[in-house]
């Protein structure tokens, strides 16, 4: 079952500018900066007191995500990874990959599409 709007992700071309311009003129917080093996650099901001929803910024010049617009893809939140990707795909939705990818420390992630190929992602935190 999806709990909530997770997160919604943002590539952009320069993280240390991205991030002034968030936390500076708009009023965001930076909760964390982190560096994917092999993957993009992310930093995740929101706004005080709605901690429950971030933006994450994601850095652009790795191998696969540079053409994939400025809004790469919203986030919902999960309990049962591979339970609601069953679901999903009871439904016709494709994944791009069969299984979940685990990335920073144990969060688990999917990526889908939506009717007009907006990015999707099912986010399962880590334990």
């Amino acid at each position: 079952m999806i709990h909530k709007l997770e997160h919604i992700g943002i590539m952009v071309s320069n993280m240390d500018a991205s991030i002034r311009f968030y936390t500076e003129v708009l009023g965001l917080q930076l909760a964390r900066r982190e560096q994917i093996d092999n993957g993009p650099e992310l930093g995740f901001l929101s706004f005080p007191g709605s901690e429950h929803i971030e933006i994450e910024l994601i850095g652009r010049g790795t191998e696969g995500l540079s053409g994939s617009g400025i809004v790469n893809h919203v986030a919902f939140t999960v309990s049962d990874i591979e339970g609601e990707m069953a679901r999903l795909q009871d439904l016709g939705v494709r994944f791009e990959e069969g299984s979940p990818k685990v990335i920073l420390n144990g969060v688990r992630i999917a990526f889908f599409q939506g009717p007009d190929g907006e990015r999707l992602e099912l986010f399962q935190p880590a334990p």
